[in-house]
């Protein structure tokens, strides 16, 4: 086979892209990340032993987690850019290597160094298949995406200059631990030790987040369109849409947010903004559409790209991890300033204002301290049987039919239920219009994916209120949508909080195999969804 990858939820056949990624990635772009992942183990292994000596270097903990962050599903197509971090991470190793001295009881990951014209061959040899036990590999696979995840979002606080050793550590730890031959025993340990990190990432970033601008507040966000020219900002890095703001004040330039922006519009920093117009279109892998009615450029902040179609490919634009090959990237902001964002804004200028998909407006904002300054109000709801049941149906989103089934389930849930939902899977029912319950809307949007962390803080602080001495004694159902390696360290989270009875779907991760599965069936309850109608019922019978 020309390549392997499993990692995402659309892999094909559900067993693993070996011709072509569904993703859109090409053979040697997904070889290439496998030895950049491979590279950033003997990095992690030969780092694991300089902190014996010396505390961990955050330029060496960036580099981790902003390399990781290239080869998670949509983010980098861009061979010529993964070459390069390879190139750089090279030469990390031989510095370190150099520092550490004695290479005897080095793993080859660690002490490998090659030219660029050897990258291709090499990169055929260091692919997940290198682990030939099935349930070895698939718990390796678990740890390894879990990882991914915490690196993205660890990336992201880190451009909101928030840092922790501790996360860097833990990826050190982890990605070292790779090198190694660990039994079973160990790498369900390592991997419930990689749901404590994401916790702890997720909840870094969203000290990041409030710290930066403010902590969200419920916001009514129009979907129509102004008759100004337009940019589009997608991904997820707010930092990037506060830059792209400032430069185009009093330009006559607006802003629009796309997929996983929307919730940018619910911080307060970003409300003094009045070019800042509203949110154009819906999920991510609808961007081949959307892109090419909105009429002006599009900035891709991070992951969740698509193949670029020719109706819009000259005025798309990538920044952060994100790549695309022939596509102009925007240089990464210098030490105390904002990226440079002029060449979006003079494209914008030039271009017809946005045409126009649909009008009305979308409820965000409801981020853990906005529920619960709600509290009071939730928890007489509850005590009183107005609210029967809490669903949590985040997660995300993607293309196959199957995922009606989350549309299915929303209209079908009793009308004494909430929704709790963070991530892209909400475009699946946030335009359904299904009310409120005394004054609190059935749909509650947390925000962005990482912002799961305060769907578990809700949970975690319902179960105070009252009084309970177990999470899963909450009157509350997990329904979660996965496409990806964030999902993954969400759902690790998750399960190192204590979370049982999740139900995860359309599918569950080809990475998991029978074994590694049967594990998390029986030790956490995880189960695959079912129909909309059964896993309705099953949810209002609270099982």
């Amino acid at each position: 086979m020309s390549m392997f990858c499993f990692q995402c939820q659309e892999t094909a056949k559900n067993t693993g892209c070996a011709i072509s990624g569904v993703c859109g990635k090409k053979p040697d772009t997904a070889n290439l990340q496998d030895l950049l992942v491979y590279t950033l183990k003997g990095i992690a292994a030969l780092e694991e032993q300089a902190m014996g000596k010396r505390p961990i270097r955050k330029s060496t903990g960036l580099f981790l987690v902003q390399s990781l962050f290239i080869t998670i599903t949509n983010a980098n197509f861009d061979n010529v850019r993964i070459t390069a971090q390879i190139t750089e991470a090279l030469k990390l190793k031989k510095a370190l290597l150099a520092e550490v001295g004695d290479a005897g009881s080095l793993p080859e990951a660690a002490t490998w160094f090659g030219t660029e014209a050897e990258y291709a061959a090499k990169a055929e040899q260091v692919g997940v298949l290198q682990e030939a036990h099935e349930d070895l590999r698939s718990l390796k696979s678990l740890v390894t995406y879990g990882v991914k995840g915490v690196a993205a979002y660890a990336d992201h606080a880190a451009m909101l200059d928030r840092e922790d050793d501790e996360i860097y550590g833990f990826v050190v730890k982890a990605l070292a631990a790779l090198t190694r031959t660990l039994g079973a025993e160990e790498l369900v340990a390592l991997t419930l030790e990689t749901g404590g990190c994401a916790v702890k990432t997720m909840a870094l970033l969203d000290a990041a987040n409030t710290g930066t601008y403010g902590k969200p507040e419920m916001t009514q966000v129009s979907m129509g369109v102004r008759q100004n020219p337009g940019i589009l900002v997608s991904g997820h890095d707010l930092r990037d849409l506060a830059d792209l703001l400032e430069q185009t004040q009093g330009t006559g330039v607006d802003v629009y947010t796309h997929s996983e922006m929307l919730p940018a519009h619910a911080y307060p920093a970003f409300k003094k903004y009045p070019n800042l117009a509203g949110n154009y279109g819906s999920s991510w892998w609808l961007q081949d559409k959307e892109f090419g009615s909105f009429n002006g450029p599009i900035l891709m902040t991070t992951n969740c790209i698509v193949p670029v179609r020719p109706t819009y490919k000259d005025r798309i634009f990538t920044s952060g991890m994100a790549g695309y090959a022939d596509i102009p990237h925007i240089p990464d902001r210098p030490a105390g300033g904002r990226k440079d964002f002029s060449a979006i804004i003079q494209l914008a200028k030039t271009c017809p204002p946005p045409t126009e998909l649909e009008t009305g407006t979308l409820t965000v904002g409801f981020a853990h301290d906005q529920i619960l300054a709600l509290a009071d109000k939730v928890v007489d709801a509850v005590k009183s049987g107005a609210v029967k049941r809490f669903v949590v149906m985040g997660g995300c989103d993607a293309r196959q039919k199957e995922r009606t089934y989350f549309t299915d389930v929303a209209k079908a849930l009793p009308p004494d239920t909430i929704i709790l939902t963070a991530g892209c899977a909400k475009y699946r029912y946030n335009k359904l219009g299904l009310g409120d319950i005394g004054g609190i809307p059935r749909v509650l949007d947390a925000g962005q994916c990482n912002d799961s962390y305060s769907l578990a803080l809700v949970a975690l602080k319902l179960k105070e209120v009252f009084g309970l001495e177990d999470i899963n004694q909450l009157p509350i159902s997990f329904d979660i949508a996965w496409y990806e390696q964030k999902a993954v360290a969400v759902l690790l989270a998750l399960l190192y909080l204590g979370v049982k009875g999740i139900r995860l779907g359309p599918t569950l991760p080809a990475f998991l195999s029978p074994n590694v599965a049967k594990v998390l069936v029986e030790k956490f309850d995880l189960k695959l969804i079912g129909t909309p109608e059964a896993d309705v019922a099953a949810i209002a019978a609270g099982v």
